[in-house]
């Protein structure tokens, strides 16, 4: 099964090697067809502490690195 990679915005990064990433999806509701957005964060492991508040990112699914981290940022060269 492939990994789900999602991106969000870096909500913070106060801890070592963690940043907690925002990610919305938009989708229209199925009985009054109006676009809701929908947010949700999660808890992603950054090795090098490179990315900062207010970073656009992306992340994939990983095994249990942590009780709380379950992705991992998609480092793109």
């Amino acid at each position: 099964m492939p990994k789900r990679i999602l991106q969000g915005v870096v909500t913070s990064d106060k801890n070592d090697q963690t940043i907690t990433v925002l990610v919305e999806r938009r989708f229209k509701h199925p009985l009054l067809q109006k676009t809701v957005r929908k947010s949700k964060k999660y808890r992603a492991h950054d090795a090098l502490n490179q990315f900062k508040t207010g970073d656009t990112v992306r992340i994939e699914e990983c095994a249990p690195i942590s009780k709380t981290k379950r992705w991992t940022v998609v480092v793109e060269a």
